[in-house]
């Protein structure tokens, strides 16, 4: 079993930038592709990003591409979502998690961590 433990979020201004990290443990992460999704309140879960197991292929939602970048250290068995120009429509619950496939659907994802949460306001 792998556990995912997200931190950085908070209570930021339209503008602004954070750095989300998701701390593995468990299990290493380094053979599984990591993806990062958001929640909105009263809304599904979407997906944000995602990264191969070696780093060399992000992919991202077309909300958040040229604002947000996906990384990982495997050494340090973490994955980041580095999130900038950050608007009030990106306030959400942002979720990581480990998965068989670097896709887009939740279903490709088998681990999940109780996720940050990110408010952007003015």
């Amino acid at each position: 079993q792998m556990q995912l433990v997200e931190s950085g979020g908070g209570l930021v201004q339209p503008g602004d930038s954070l750095r989300l990290s998701c701390a593995a443990s468990g299990l290493p992460i380094s053979s599984y592709p990591m993806g990062w999704f958001r929640q909105a309140p009263g809304k599904e879960r979407t997906f944000v990003a995602t990264i191969t197991w070696s780093g060399g292929i992000t992919n991202y939602a077309d909300p958040v591409k040229g604002r947000f970048t996906i990384s990982r250290d495997n050494a340090k068995n973490t994955v980041y979502l580095h999130v900038n120009s950050l608007k009030p429509e990106d306030t959400a619950v942002y979720y990581c998690s480990a998965g068989t496939v670097a896709g887009r659907l939740k279903n490709n994802y088998v681990y999940w961590g109780q996720g940050t949460q990110v408010t952007v306001s003015s």
